[in-house]
């Protein structure tokens, strides 16, 4: 069993806890699936105003859900469509404030306004996207897409 002291204060000591809780969670898994899972899942516990937290996997040219937390999730996206295919096919963060103004916007919850996707990538290869939604606008910044990405860094070995 894990037990983690993570305080949901300043955005910065946030994502460091969450950090620290992926570390020991993920160090010593070799399976990506279970990986995920529980980076999912801790995600959707410890950050705050979410309604949607996972994963899409990178398989055959196109994203496929992979384990998540929160509404059942569109199956498959292509390259570029939506903000998920846009990180993937530009390998850059979407940090989005405004879903409904993003062309091509996927809806796969109606209750999300804002989103941030941060493509993993490892060895040069994509392996996936990570996928945060929240029901609030601007729900994103800077922050969060550092925090995403050093997320995204520290998962990509153990879920290649």
């Amino acid at each position: 069993m894990f037990q983690f002291d993570i305080q949901a204060g300043e955005k910065a000591e946030l994502y460091r806890d969450i950090l620290s809780a992926l570390d020991a969670l993920t160090g010593d898994e070799p399976d990506a699936i279970a990986n995920m899972a529980n980076a999912a899942a801790l995600l959707w516990q410890y950050m705050p105003d979410l309604n949607w937290a996972g994963f899409y996997r990178m398989v055959d040219g196109e994203l496929v859900l992979g384990p998540f937390q929160g509404k059942p999730a569109c199956i498959r996206i292509a390259l570029g469509a939506g903000v998920c295919g846009a990180a993937a096919a530009t390998r850059e963060t979407q940090l989005v404030a405004d879903v409904h103004a993003f062309p091509g916007h996927i809806a796969c919850d109606a209750a999300s306004a804002s989103e941030l996707v941060v493509p993993i990538v490892h060895d040069g290869r994509l392996i996936g996207v990570l996928d945060l939604d929240s029901p609030t606008p601007a729900r994103f910044d800077a922050e969060d897409a550092r925090g995403g990405e050093a997320i995204a860094a520290l998962l990509a070995a153990r879920i290649a």
